[in-house]
């Protein structure tokens, strides 16, 4: 007994010896700084604004969506500005789980920001027009502005003037925006054409598999060009319906659309709808796979959040965000142009492509 009893009384010594080394090992922990503080709350907020606006809450649950968030809470810990902050919250999201979400310094309140872009002109760099033997090179760098939609519109007309036989679309470098891409598909066709949806936060709330075109034909095409409008109906309903309706002057020649993966947003969607129309092919590489439409919100410090409010499903291959559109012609973007300008001058496919792949060795040569 009295064995024992010493053993007990050893081994509450050694714990108690041990717990009071751990209390004096454990420093207490820093204060945070003002700045780090704050950041947390735009950390927190970031988390909320997720959680009430994206699209589709689940993906919100995945384990790389959860790592980031995790790494977001660090960051703001540790940010020693508010710029830092931004600029490596927005490297942490390029290889996010999903495309269209982007942190900034607020310019405009939330709120305008629609009203500003429903009403943005960005010059005459948008688009422009050249004119071959027996075609035309139409080049389109973004679908943002008015004057881009107005741009295309009128490029058709004086296509359309030409009687030319050959179209070119040049896509490469076509970094999206809003709904520029609607007359470059609509002047090639004769009838409505389906092309696709959008789907919001309320058609996965009460589904689990993705839309199909049969659940779209109740519902009525969307259509306008307000990017405010828009953004309020794809989130107020389940499932928005992409219809492009005819516009005239109609172009009914042989369309080369050029592609690449730079070529993303409203620019997957265009491409995507053109690749539906009979007479056109697309040449290049698959595009940037990154389709999710954006919204604004405001955050703590003056700051700006862009998060995705609806995914897109094409009624011709389905979800395209981390997919892109593939060409029918495959070949390096770098002479896409060249193998089209072959095509249009008569030479057949298979030596039109051997010499472009001829040029590209020259140029690696070079």
């Amino acid at each position: 007994m009295s064995a024992n009893y010493t053993k007990i009384k050893l081994l509450l010594v050694v714990f108690i010896f041990a717990a009071v080394n751990a209390c004096k090992d454990k420093s207490p922990e820093k204060p945070l700084k003002p700045l780090n503080a704050d950041l947390i709350k735009v950390a927190d907020s970031i988390s909320v604004l997720m959680n009430t606006f994206h699209y589709n809450p689940k993906e919100l649950t995945t384990d790389k969506y959860l790592q980031l968030e995790k790494e977001v809470k660090n960051l703001a810990e540790t940010a020693q500005t508010k710029e830092e902050f931004i600029r490596e919250y927005n490297l942490l999201w390029q290889n996010g789980p999903f495309s269209h979400v982007r942190l900034d310094n607020m310019k405009q309140p939330a709120q305008e920001i629609a009203k500003f872009i429903d009403t943005l002109r960005v010059g005459d760099q948008s688009v422009s027009l050249e004119w071959m033997e027996n075609s035309a090179i139409l080049t389109v760098n973004t679908m943002m502005g008015v004057d881009t939609k107005e741009r295309v519109e009128d490029a058709y007309k004086e296509i359309y003037k030409r009687d030319i036989e050959y179209l070119i679309v040049d896509l490469r470098n076509n970094d999206g925006g809003t709904f520029a891409g609607i007359p470059l598909i609509a002047h090639l066709i004769s009838d409505p054409l389906e092309i696709g949806v959008f789907v919001s936060q309320k058609w996965w709330n009460i589904n689990s598999n993705p839309p199909i075109k049969e659940n779209t034909l109740g519902l009525t095409p969307w259509q306008g060009w307000s990017i405010q409008t828009f953004w309020n109906d794809a989130q107020e309903n389940p499932l928005t319906r992409l219809q492009i309706q005819p516009m005239a002057p109609r172009f009914d020649g042989q369309v080369y659309v050029l592609i690449s993966d730079n070529a993303i947003s409203a620019a997957d969607i265009t491409s995507d709808g053109l690749a539906n129309i009979e007479n056109v092919s697309l040449i290049g590489e698959t595009t940037g796979g990154e389709v999710l439409s954006q919204k604004m919100y405001d955050l703590p410090m003056d700051m700006q959040l862009s998060i995705p409010i609806a995914d897109y499903y094409s009624f011709r291959i389905g979800r395209i965000e981390g997919q892109g559109v593939s060409p029918d012609i495959e070949i390096d973007p770098r002479v896409a142009k060249d193998l089209a300008i072959s095509l249009t001058n008569g030479v057949n496919l298979e030596d039109a492509v051997t010499k472009a792949k001829d040029y590209l060795k020259n140029m690696s040569k070079n």
